[in-house]
């Protein structure tokens, strides 16, 4: 039989695994919460643990927590921090409580460790104890919504890295194709001449709004609501206390933070997290779009996509587009999970949020998928390649190149033009029109510089 200790909470006692930094409660929480198998994501644990080094270091600081004891759980909490003993911390991600038995879970593991490094046995909770020590001045009501957002400002700041990478390689892109013709597409049908590097421009652009959003919105998630322990007001802590544990929380991860004037607002309130997810969404929403120009223009030959695995069991030889592909499975799935945010934000009940397990679950999600797809998607927009020749053979036949002439001939020439072309059965109204026209208006109406100018002179 495997050794075990014995541990007690308020509901009685139970043997724990003594090789286990977690205790009691956490075992409780894997025996209530089979349900999904997902783990609370390794930022939201890593950012908990620097919201805990804050507690320990304000409580210390105050004569409320023995020097020697915080010492050894600020250790523990900057090992944790780190990304160490991440496999103590197997609670589900759904779960009751509000991020209670996630909260536990850390007051445990830091105690334990803390326990270690002191010289200690695991369990020796008279000496370091998860609640009196660890969990010191705190509740999971003010620790949990706190550390969500220092977890999601983050990786905020990596996604918009990220969307800067996704911006420089389209503009790359915009300069290098900036010279080949084609034909605008719109409704899914021919519409007017513009270049390649302008397609490129407007997919540019529109990465570089949502790197200016995902910068900015950090601002929404600053403010926080720690020191106000059950439901904002602070009850149970030293006024001095939560004043300080702010100081030290900014200080330890270097982001502009601030104590909410209305606490009490903060913690019964999500709806920041929604307004970051609707942040989300829109980055989400332009890479499933310009995501599916990448296949289509791809698919008609204009541009040429890397080739980059096998896309057939049964028929060799058949490359898919499986980047954009991959890039837009992550948009919709970002799409989803801003329904659960909006939905876990407006079920809370009075003074807390219930579900921001839930919340957090698909926030996080949705940032590192939006990182990743981004960053995958730059790699592989750098490997593109402009079919010019076949960007000119559809734009030479396209009927909708004529709508060039018209402030140089007028509407009814035009349309008297087009209606020759198309009586006469011929296939390349570009040489067509240099008949009619002349070579020398045909190449400087179809010039690149002109196409796309912003309107013509007189």
């Amino acid at each position: 039989m495997d050794s075990v200790r014995r541990e007690k909470d308020s509901l009685g006692e139970r043997d724990v695994p003594a090789q286990v930094y977690w205790g009691i409660h956490t075992l409780r929480a894997l025996e209530n919460f089979p349900l999904s198998a997902r783990k609370v994501p390794r930022v939201l644990i890593m950012a908990m643990a620097q919201v805990k080094q804050a507690c320990a270091e304000a409580n210390a600081d105050l004569g409320f927590l023995p020097a020697d004891k915080a010492g050894v759980i600020v250790g523990a909490c900057r090992e944790v921090a780190e990304g160490a003993l991440a496999d103590q911390f197997p609670v589900d991600l759904l779960q009751g409580g509000a991020g209670t038995s996630t909260n536990m879970n850390m007051n445990e593991v830091l105690a334990n460790r803390a326990l270690e490094l002191s010289g200690f046995s695991r369990g020796a909770y008279d000496r370091i104890h998860p609640l009196e020590h660890v969990n010191l001045h705190q509740s999971t009501n003010d620790v949990y919504p706190t550390a969500l957002k220092v977890a999601a400002i983050g990786q905020l700041r990596l996604l918009s890295e990220s969307v800067a990478l996704l911006q420089g390689a389209f503009q790359r892109k915009e300069n290098e194709f900036a010279s080949i013709v084609k034909i605008g597409r719109t409704e899914l049908q021919d519409a007017v001449p513009m270049t390649l590097g302008l397609e490129c421009a407007v997919w540019a652009e529109a990465f570089a709004r949502d790197r200016w959003r995902t910068f900015k919105c950090e601002e929404r998630l600053r403010v926080v609501n720690l020191g106000g322990t059950a439901i904002g007001t602070g009850l149970g802590a030293p006024r001095e206390y939560i004043f300080l544990v702010i100081e030290k929380l900014r200080a330890l991860t270097g982001f502009g933070l601030s104590r909410g004037e209305l606490p009490a607002g903060e913690t019964a309130n999500a709806d920041v997290f929604v307004e970051v997810s609707g942040i989300l969404k829109a980055l989400a929403s332009n890479l499933v779009k310009i995501g599916n120009d990448l296949r289509h223009l791809n698919y008609l030959g204009e541009l040429r996509l890397a080739a980059l695995q096998a896309g057939s069991s049964i028929m060799p030889g058949k490359v898919n587009p499986v980047i954009p592909e991959a890039v837009i499975q992550a948009g919709l799935q970002v799409m989803a999970n801003d329904f659960l945010v909006t939905e876990s934000a407006s079920r809370g009940s009075f003074q807390i949020n219930e579900f921001l397990p839930l919340l957090a679950g698909a926030l996080l999600d949705s940032l590192e998928l939006l990182i990743n797809a981004s960053r995958i998607l730059a790699r592989h927009v750098d490997q593109i390649e402009a079919n010019a020749s076949g960007c000119r053979e559809y734009f030479d036949r396209s009927r909708m190149i004529v709508t060039a002439f018209v402030p140089a001939i007028g509407y009814e020439k035009a349309r008297d033009l087009l209606k020759e072309f198309d009586s006469c059965g011929r296939a390349d109204l570009r040489v067509f029109l240099t008949e009619r026209l002349g070579g020398e208006l045909v190449d400087k109406v179809l010039a690149p510089h002109n196409l796309t100018a912003l309107g013509y002179k007189k």
